[in-house]
C-alpha cells in the first residue's frame, strides 16, 4: 500500500489529471513544482509562491546539506518550519548536483565521495545517508532515492552501469526508508535514451516497489525531440496507478508534450532563472524584456492573470526595471513566470477533465508558433 493515495479523475490519450493526497495538502496533477534549491524559491517569498497556485515546492539535499547543513535545519524544526512553507516539499536526493557541481566526485558501489563546490570540504553520500538527510533531518514529504546521473550523450555501457547502480542504490534507499505513513519515497528510472535499459530499470524499480516513480537522465542536453522519443515509451513502463515525475523539465512546450505522454509532475529552475535574466514566459512564447520595442509598451504581460506581476505592471515598466538592473525587475518577472507555469498546469488539468486536451495541445502549439 503506497503512503499517499493517488486518485486519477480523468484521462485523454496518455494525459491524465488527478490528485496526490498528502498529510500537508493535496497535490493536483499535472503539477509543476517551483524549485527552492536552498530553502528559497529565488527572489520570491513563500506567500508569493503560494499565491501562484503551487501545491508543492522542491528543495535540494546537496545544497542544504552543505549550507546551512541538514543538522542545523533539523535543530530549527525541519525544512517546512525553517522556510515557513506549510504545504508539501519534495527533496531531490542530490545525486545530480554531486555529479555536476562538485569539484571532485568518485563513485563506488558503497557511496559517492565528493568535494564541495563551496569550500572544498569532503563529504560522502550513501543511499542511507541521503534518506536520513531528506526524511529525518529535513522532514521532506516526498523523498527521492539516491541515483547516479550520467551526462549526455552516454555510451550504452556507461548508461547500463549507472542504471544498475541506481537500481541497487534504490533498493538500499527503500530499506533505509522503511515503512512510513507521513512520507513517500520515489524511485528513479534511468537508462539514458536506450529503450531496453529503460525497460530493465522500470522492472527493477517495480520489483523494489515505491510510492511514486520518476524519470531521470532527461533534459540533460538531448533536446526536445529526443526527450519526446523516450517519453513515447518510458512512462508506460511504470505503474499506471502511481504518480510519474519527469525530473528537471522544462519549457512550457516540454510540459505539454510530456503530459500528453503520461507525466504527472515536473520541476525546473527555468521560471526563476529566466526571470533573473529579463525573460518572461507567456501563452505566445518567451519575451525578452530587454528588447527596446517594449520601452513604451503600456500593456501587461498577461491581463487575464490573477498574479499582480503579470497583470498590473506594464511591459514598459518591466523593461525599465530590467535595463536599470533593479532587483524589483527580477522579483516581478520570477513571480510572473512561476504564475504562468501554474496557469499552464491548471489549464491542462481543466482540459483533460473536460475531454479537450488534444484541442488544447494543438491550440497551445499554434499560439507558440505565431507568438
Amino acid at each position: 500500500m503506497a503512503a499517499f493515495p493517488f486518485e486519477i479523475f480523468a484521462t485523454e490519450g496518455g494525459a491524465r489529471t488527478g490528485v496526490l493526497k498528502t498529510p500537508r495538502g493535496d497535490i493536483r496533477t499535472p503539477a509543476f513544482m517551483p524549485v527552492g534549491t536552498a530553502a528559497t524559491v529565488k527572489a520570491l517569498t513563500v506567500d508569493q509562491v503560494a499565491q501562484t497556485g503551487a501545491d508543492i515546492i522542491l528543495g535540494n539535499t546537496y545544497h542544504l546539506m552543505l549550507r546551512p547543513t541538514a543538522e542545523r535545519i533539523a535543530r530549527l524544526g525541519g525544512l517546512h518550519r525553517f522556510m515557513r512553507w506549510e504545504k508539501p516539499i519534495l527533496t531531490d536526493s542530490g545525486g545530480f548536483q554531486v555529479m555536476s557541481l562538485s569539484k571532485i566526485a568518485k563513485v563506488t558501489e558503497e557511496a559517492v565521495a565528493f568535494q564541495s563546490h563551496i569550500d572544498g570540504s569532503r563529504h560522502v553520500m550513501t543511499p542511507e545517508r541521503s534518506i536520513q538527510i531528506q526524511a529525518d533531518l529535513l522532514g521532506s514529504d516526498i523523498i527521492m532515492q539516491l541515483d547516479e546521473c550520467v551526462a549526455w550523450p552516454a555510451e550504452e555501457k556507461r548508461a547500463t552501469e549507472a542504471m544498475r547502480l541506481s537500481a541497487r542504490w534504490g533498493a538500499r534507499s527503500k530499506a533505509a526508508f522503511g515503512e512510513r505513513e507521513s512520507q513517500a519515497l520515489f524511485g528513479i528510472q534511468q537508462g539514458s535514451t536506450f529503450e531496453h535499459l529503460r525497460r530493465e530499470s522500470a522492472d527493477r524499480l517495480i520489483e523494489t516497489g515505491y510510492d511514486g516513480y520518476a524519470l531521470g537522465g532527461l533534459a540533460v542536453g538531448e533536446g526536445h525531440a529526443a526527450m519526446c522519443e523516450v517519453l513515447d515509451y518510458a512512462p508506460a513502463m511504470l505503474p499506471a496507478d502511481r504518480p510519474r515525475y519527469l525530473m528537471g523539465v522544462g519549457k512550457p512546450i516540454d510540459l505539454v508534450e510530456a503530459v500528453a505522454r503520461g507525466i504527472d509532475m515536473f520541476d525546473c529552475v527555468l521560471p526563476t532563472r529566466s526571470g533573473r535574466h529579463g525573460q518572461a514566459w507567456t501563452w505566445e512564447g518567451s519575451v525578452n524584456l530587454k528588447n527596446a520595442r517594449f520601452a513604451e509598451d503600456d500593456s501587461p504581460l498577461d491581463e487575464t492573470s490573477d498574479c499582480p506581476a503579470s497583470s498590473y505592471y506594464s511591459k514598459a515598466y518591466l523593461h525599465h526595471l530590467v535595463k536599470s538592473e533593479e532587483i524589483l525587475g527580477q522579483v516581478l518577472l520570477s513571480w510572473h513566470n512561476i504564475a504562468h507555469f501554474q496557469a499552464l498546469t491548471s489549464a491542462m488539468r481543466a482540459a483533460i477533465a473536460e475531454g479537450r486536451f488534444e484541442q488544447f495541445r494543438r491550440d497551445f502549439k499554434a499560439r507558440q508558433r505565431t507568438g
